[in-house]
């Protein structure tokens, strides 16, 4: 019996394809170029050129590159004859175009290729080194070299994640000045920023022996009362910058008005058209320039309660502050200053209502200024006020004649100007440092109860400190100024032991607010201890009485609950007091914490 035809071609085996053909199974897109060009090349393979396609991602549109290459290399095919009218309406332009995009799409196919396994063999290699390092540390616990396909991604994102806050970290912070870049921050504290500005050694030994009423520095000022500060400004101390930190960095309830192009601020007390500070920025040079302090003691109530009466001044505290420098940079400082051309001649010198002579006080230069001056010249003047500069504007100058060097003798006059100098100096309200500038700030606030914005800067590089001077040059200069080094050095022991004496006492109380809240924590636990034990011994009193009466039960209860505080708090207070003195002060001591804790227990009852 003979079968149909469509019966035969279902059970005869599939067609082969030609020796050296590929096989086109599925559609070619997954196959290389060459492939597809050997298969479009061949006369009579219809079903290679129909069936193979443009790259992926290129369109089966007339502009194909594939149907381009069909048409070269294989005329006579099917497909070569069916897009020849086609190709021949491109111009030659169009044609290196579509050649150009062709190459192009290789090279990103080839980038794209080394790209993954590039991928693929770090996230493999950081697998195996991962996977080591856990071993070791972990042991069998962490078996990385068997993690599946999951793990390895999230591995590599992990990774990937990592790098990716690096590279960020570096373009928000790239110096080396960025905290978080720093090592030392995470294992080491935060510095103190008080601690060596000077950068000499933290520990101090001090030289002078003060009480503790002349270390305590902690005044009564009544801002929006009548006291005033009033800052006596020395030459080339740094007092520029400080008057400026009082008038614009200081935090007030009204802060002072300070206009764009205008030396002088408006600086009123709360609720009030009256000053609080006087001084160069607030209310100008009103007792002269650089008044001293013999000029301020004199002028300064005249100038501030003007033309009223006697008996209706109010009655004001006068507040006085200022700042000193080391006398070789002052001195330096002075003769840069001076060589630029600065002269004070606006300066009073005003002593017991007058001021000097010409012959008492005769001048160093002739003409308008003294002008490149040369520091040998500088230092040669007998009448140079820049000699002890600092010893004269804070001593009292009428008690030894003022400027009439006459009146007594000259070793004797020094002492009666140093002693005076080093009185007023103590009893100031505040006195700072140029060198301290952090400490200066810190003793400042805690004296006024006046906080700053900012902090303050410490400058190491100045106009004096640029200036070479051999150690001859520097020995005269100490020489000339040898009132100025005594006085820095008194002062400079005064300040630092103010400033040690200031931040234990900050110590001490931030330590008793320690102990005051633990005691507080421990009082509170106390009490739920003693609250749910008295409930639970209670229930179980009660569940007692109802089996077996007992009315002397609570009174028991009562009577050992009160001996465990006892005992308890005199075990703890012999812990917690001092080995050294186990004697009265310990007994009352436990004594004490006992009456406290049975006080609290009665409260309970």
């Amino acid at each position: 019996m003979a079968l149909p035809a469509s019966a035969v071609r279902a059970f005869e085996p599939p067609p082969q394809p030609e020796r050296g053909a590929p096989a086109c199974t599925t559609c070619p897109r997954r196959h290389s170029r060459v492939e597809a060009e050997l298969a479009a090349s061949r006369p009579g393979s219809v079903a290679a050129s129909v069936c193979a396609g443009p790259p992926r991602g290129v369109s089966h549109g007339f502009n194909s590159g594939p149907l381009l290459e069909k048409t070269r290399k294989a005329p006579s095919s099917l497909a070569g004859a069916a897009c020849a009218p086609l190709f021949a309406l491109l111009s030659r332009g169009r044609r290196r175009r579509m050649h150009v995009l062709r190459r192009r799409w290789d090279l990103g196919s080839l980038c794209r290729a080394l790209l993954t396994r590039g991928l693929a063999a770090l996230g493999h290699s950081l697998k195996h080194v991962l996977g080591a390092i856990f071993s070791k540390i972990f042991g069998p616990l962490a078996s990385v070299g068997n993690m599946d396909e999951k793990s390895n991604k999230l591995l590599l994102a992990l990774v990937m994640l990592f790098l990716f806050a690096v590279i960020v970290l570096q373009y928000v912070c790239p110096g080396t000045e960025c905290q978080l870049l720093r090592l030392h921050a995470f294992s080491s504290p935060v510095p103190d920023p008080y601690r060596s500005e000077d950068e000499s050694s933290a520990r101090f030994v001090p030289r002078y022996n003060f009480t503790r009423s002349d270390l305590l520095r902690k005044v009564d000022f009544d801002i929006k009362g009548d006291d005033l500060i009033v800052f006596l400004h020395i030459q080339k101390t740094g007092g520029t910058t400080f008057g400026r930190h009082l008038v614009r960095n200081i935090q007030l309830e009204q802060p002072c008005e300070c206009r764009v192009g205008q030396k002088k601020c408006t600086c009123h007390r709360p609720g009030k058209r009256e000053t609080w500070l006087f001084s160069r920025f607030s209310t100008g040079w009103s007792c002269g320039l650089h008044a001293d302090w013999t000029e301020l003691t004199s002028c300064v109530p005249s100038v501030v309660d003007g033309k009223r009466d006697s008996r209706l001044r109010p009655s004001r505290n006068f507040y006085y502050i200022t700042i000193l420098r080391d006398p070789v940079s002052r001195y330096l400082s002075e003769w840069r200053h001076v060589q630029r051309g600065a002269t004070w001649k606006a300066s009073l010198h005003v002593c017991d209502g007058r001021p000097p002579t010409s012959e008492e006080l005769p001048s160093c230069y002739t003409g308008d200024d003294w002008s490149g001056c040369p520091l040998k010249e500088f230092m040669d003047c007998p009448y140079n006020l820049a000699n002890n500069r600092q010893v004269r504007m804070l001593s009292d100058l009428t008690l030894v004649g003022c400027y009439n060097l006459s009146v007594m003798p000259e070793k004797q006059r020094n002492k009666v100007l140093l002693e005076s100098a080093k009185s007023n100096l103590k009893h100031m309200a505040f006195f700072g440092l140029t060198e301290f500038q952090r400490k200066t700030q810190y003793l400042f606030e805690k004296t006024f109860n006046m906080n700053f914005i900012l902090p303050f800067t410490q400058y190491n590089t100045t106009r004096a400190s640029s200036v070479e001077i051999s150690e001859e040059i520097q020995k005269r200069i100490e020489g000339l100024n040898f009132l100025d080094m005594e006085l820095y050095s008194y002062a400079k022991d005064l300040f630092l032991q103010r400033y040690q004496f200031m931040r234990q006492k900050d110590h001490q109380e931030a330590r008793r607010k320690r102990q005051e809240q633990r005691r507080f924590l421990k009082g509170r636990l106390l009490q739920t201890h003693f609250l749910s034990q008295g409930q639970g011994q209670s229930q179980n009193q009660n569940q007692n009485q109802s089996q077996n009466p007992n009315p002397n039960a609570s009174q028991n209860l009562t009577q050992n609950l009160m001996q465990n505080l006892t005992q308890s708090s005199s075990q703890k207070e012999n812990r917690e007091s001092p080995k050294h003195n186990p004697g009265k002060e310990q007994n009352d001591s436990t004594s004490n914490g006992a009456n406290d804790y049975i006080g609290s227990v009665e409260k309970w009852r």
